[in-house]
């Protein structure tokens, strides 16, 4: 359908042309770029820093790597590349 001001209307919604749809995307993308949201420095360095944690982490397969150890070196040995 055709309004009086030259532009389609299809569900109650009006269309752009190409130029306005165009120049919304260039603005959408300007907005974009040059958005700056809060940033929070302190943490930022606390996760840059590197500190270890306080409490060592155990590691859940420890007891298998113990166990394997013995086989997996075996098996390097018998494996020549």
């Amino acid at each position: 359908m055709l309004s009086l001001l030259g532009t389609e209307t299809a569900k109650g919604v009006t269309l752009m042309g190409r130029g306005r749809q165009k120049a919304k995307a260039t603005r959408q993308a300007r907005d974009m770029k040059y958005f700056s949201p809060a940033t929070d420095l302190a943490a930022l360095e606390r996760e840059l820093s590197g500190k270890k944690p306080d409490r060592e982490e155990s590691n859940e397969y420890a007891e298998y790597a113990e166990k394997y150890n013995a086989y997996d070196d075996e098996y390097d040995e018998d494996t020549s590349y």
